[in-house]
């Protein structure tokens, strides 16, 4: 028994790779190519003629719907594409500053207890070494 493997020349399928991307990417169009398959599409006047303009271009009527209704309602602004997602958040300018003072005030305390720590430490080495501390008010 002989078995041929036909190649992809054999099939038909000569410079047909498809290209898979790693992750896959929402489309973008343009406001100009837009505009160009609303007018192919208003131009369009016999029956079937819309439907192969959408599978020539790879569309789906939603996407003419939703043209539509972008160019009526703000023509250029309307068909131009759309973040998608909550907003950006301007920071306030203070914001930051705050941030800073905060993390600096942290810093501060932390090191004003370490300081109260070692007043403390010393105390009680003088008090077991017997030598008497000045009282608050003695110093000068």
């Amino acid at each position: 028994m002989d078995f041929t493997v036909s190649s992809s020349a054999d099939i038909g399928l000569v410079g047909q790779e498809t290209e898979v991307t790693a992750k896959a990417r929402r489309r973008q169009f343009t406001a100009e190519y837009k505009r160009k398959v609303l007018a192919e599409a208003e131009a369009c006047t016999k029956p079937g003629e819309i439907g192969a303009l959408l599978r020539r271009e790879g569309l789906y009527s939603s996407h003419l719907v939703e043209w539509r209704r972008a160019r009526d309602s703000g023509a250029l602004a309307g068909l131009a594409p759309k973040k998608r997602g909550p907003p950006a958040k301007v920071p306030h300018p203070l914001e930051r500053k705050v941030a800073e003072l905060e993390r600096e005030n942290a810093r501060l305390q932390r090191r004003a207890e370490r300081a109260e720590g070692l007043v403390e430490l010393q105390k009680n080495v003088s008090e077991l070494l017997g030598i008497q501390l000045p009282k608050p008010d003695e110093e000068k």
